[in-house]
């Protein structure tokens, strides 16, 4: 039986961390699996192969935002409707945000397609890469209804408080990816295709895990006139969602433009930053798994109505965030360069120039990882608070910062300008989301006086 899990009782600390643990192991195994990606490609393709990896990085994360936006912004309703205890709330909801789900994603897909090569373009793709990332792209795009499947499920298990569900299928779906991988581009010679091919296999594994584990579920399950879509239910879960979706969508502009200044430096740049961005995923994986913890565990405690346990929670996970963001950034100061060093092979000299690059990118990121933290702290928080426009607005704040350090500060102080625009950006989305959450909280407060 799926177990889910009421977090408007117990300590914020225990609930937190027994809830945000299975995420972070989870994690672990999807990095696992990117990192092999990556691996097998930079070390089995060579650096043309992964600098074309990585030069579709950005646009790839577009895509992917905008599902993984949806998904999420529908998940904050059916948290709030199971902390409440409203059975019927949470079953409408749920049938509604599912044919939701199916539409999103078919007009994501037409959009991802779309706009492949302009967007290529557009960056100034490097010719001897471009088709390259087209054909990896393309593999991955043609996926975007099992992405979105994946993600929205394992967003409902999330908000009804199961995050071992989701690790069950993460790890289901690395280990698959894995021994695909090599299969694909060692044993077959599929080249990138390969790679994406067993990125969406590994993908749908995980999406039939989690649809068999919902079905268990009684309080959700559906049948006869639980069916029907409700427009009003639709338009609310909309209101949550299109903030969230674009919040993801604005952040992904900024990046794109990252990626077209990049792009002006040669592959051996391109290369190093690909190296140094796939380890993004692992400085990012607590915050992303406290950040789910918190989603849920304010969406439900809003939903009661315990003000109080939202406050003690939400200072509860920064200080979690504060002290793991040092002890991972600790980490890759130690061991960074010998971990990007595993992705990059071919001329030694082109070899220890793309190493430096990525090292260096990441030494700036692990000292400012905090600021990381607290961003994805406060985000969620003011997510599960039902607030969504905040956190878009911290998007742009981002978009601002990033794309005003990566073409103006390079002018300014040369090449180490580039690796600055990721942390900038962390700190002006850190302003508006710190601000807007204790205001929002200040305003509950006096209306509950």
């Amino acid at each position: 039986m799926t177990a889910v899990k009421n977090m408007t009782a117990g300590s914020p600390l225990k609930i937190l961390s027994s809830f945000a643990l299975p995420l972070m192991v989870g994690n672990v195994f999807q990095q696992l699996y990117t990192l092999v990606d990556s691996m097998v490609v930079g070390r089995v393709l060579g650096l043309a192969a992964l600098a074309a990896v990585g030069n579709g990085e950005w646009l790839n994360w577009l895509v992917l935002s905008m599902v993984q936006g949806f998904a999420q912004g529908f998940s904050i309703r059916l948290a709030q409707d199971f902390g409440a205890n409203d059975v019927a709330g949470l079953r409408k909801t749920y049938a509604t945000s599912r044919l939701l789900s199916a539409m999103c994603a078919s007009g994501i897909l037409c959009f991802a397609f779309a706009a492949l090569r302009p967007i290529l373009r557009l960056l100034h793709t490097p010719e001897e890469i471009f088709p390259i990332t087209v054909t990896y792209l393309s593999v991955i795009f043609a996926g975007v209804p099992i992405v979105m499947a994946y993600n929205f499920l394992a967003s409902v298990l999330r908000a009804l408080g199961d995050s071992r569900t989701p690790l069950c299928a993460m790890i289901a779906a690395s280990l698959s990816n894995i021994f695909l991988d090599l299969l694909f581009v060692i044993g077959f010679h599929w080249g990138v295709a390969g790679a994406a091919g067993a990125t969406l296999i590994g993908q749908g594994i995980s999406a039939l895990i989690c649809y068999l584990s919902l079905r268990k579920i009684e309080v959700i399950r559906l049948s006869g006139a639980w069916c029907t879509f409700d427009g009003e239910i639709a338009g609310k879960l909309l209101k949550l969602a299109m903030p969230f979706a674009f919040q993801n969508l604005i952040i992904s502009v900024g990046g794109l433009v990252v990626q077209f200044v990049i792009n002006g430096y040669g592959v051996l740049y391109i290369a190093g930053f690909t190296a140094s961005n796939k380890l993004y995923g692992l400085l990012e994986i607590a915050a992303i798994s406290y950040g789910f913890a918190l989603t849920t565990y304010v969406g439900q405690n809003y939903g009661a109505g315990e003000i109080r346990r939202i406050r003690r929670g939400v200072h509860t996970g920064a200080l979690m965030g504060i002290a793991t963001a040092a002890a991972i950034g600790a980490v890759m100061l130690l061991f960074g360069r010998t971990i990007v060093g595993a992705f990059i092979s071919g001329d030694p000299a082109d070899a220890e120039a793309t190493i430096g690059i990525a090292y260096h990118y990441l030494c700036i990121m692990a000292v400012f990882l905090p600021v990381l933290y607290l961003l994805h702290i406060y985000r969620s928080s003011l997510q599960g608070l039902g607030d969504t426009v905040m956190p878009m607005v911290s998007g742009v704040a981002e978009l601002v910062m990033r794309t005003l350090t990566i073409l103006i500060l390079p002018r300014l102080i040369g090449n180490e300008g580039l690796f600055w625009a990721e942390v900038l950006a962390w700190a002006g989305a850190d302003v508006v989301l710190l601000t807007s959450y204790y205001v929002r909280m200040a305003g509950i407060g006096k209306r509950l006086q």
